[in-house]
């Protein structure tokens, strides 16, 4: 049995990566700090018969992160498979982004990918086995919106810590490599109290070349792939629909 180690895996993109390594087959262990969308996830996923872990945990705190996957190895087996999926945002005009507000930002998203990396590295070198890293980071590495520098910085480094891990997992067996999704609409994967079916105007689908916004399930396809792809290390896949390489001229 292999398996899956998520973050930020209650809700959302990781939510539904959760889901699609559980219908092939994986155990599934998610870490996230909403406890109530963790225990709703932990039930869907036994309840359709895997085997699940879920630790609420708070990524950016390295004792957290550590319990985590010590739990998931002693529960479920060496994880075979990371994704690196939690985020946060904070946006602010940058003259008002305050330094704590900053510091959280790139503790969850840059620090925390840090450190489940490196732990779920040691636990598989330790184990004698390789494996696949996902980072999920985001268009928004390589293109802005005003206020939201804390976001833009911490997966401008996602994707540069993507192609180091790389080099130095590599003599591991262990492949590393992110995607950067662009619009990805998550309002109908949150924990059920709070889901809402989305609304999407002409405009909206208009931006994307395919036609339409992306889904969760859309990156859960990619993380999937880049799992099996063998000869894939150090790459950054964009998941946008086009919309990134689109000229849009203001009307």
């Amino acid at each position: 049995m292999k398996v899956l180690a998520v973050t930020g895996g209650a809700q959302g993109i990781g939510r539904a990566i959760a889901l699609r390594f559980a219908r092939e087959g994986y155990a599934v262990s998610i870490a996230d700090p909403a406890e109530d969308a963790g225990r709703e996830m932990l039930d869907k996923l036994r309840e359709a018969g895997v085997k699940a872990v879920f630790e609420p945990a708070n990524i950016a705190e390295a004792d957290q992160v550590a319990r985590w996957v010590e739990r998931t190895t002693a529960e479920l087996g060496c994880p075979d498979v990371l994704v690196n999926n939690a985020g946060i945002a904070r946006g602010k005009p940058f003259l008002e982004l305050a330094p704590e507000d900053f510091d959280a930002v790139i503790g969850v998203n840059l620090r925390g990918t840090f450190l489940c990396s490196q732990a779920v590295a040691r636990a598989m070198v330790g184990q004698g086995k390789g494996g696949a890293i996902v980072n999920i980071a985001s268009t928004r590495a390589f293109m802005s919106e005003a206020g939201t520098e804390a976001y833009t910085a911490s997966k401008g480094g996602i994707v540069a810590l993507t192609h180091g891990m790389a080099i130095s997992l590599g003599g591991y067996g262990i492949r590393v490599n992110c995607i950067s999704p662009g619009w990805i609409e998550t309002s109908d994967w949150q924990f059920s109290a709070r889901s809402r079916t989305p609304r999407h105007s002409d405009r909206d689908r208009l931006q994307h070349p395919v036609g339409r916004v992306g889904s969760p399930e859309d990156v859960a396809e990619a993380c999937l792939f880049l799992v099996q792809a063998g000869f894939m290390t150090g790459q950054n896949i964009t998941l946008d629909g086009g919309m990134t390489v689109k000229m849009i001229y203001e009307e």
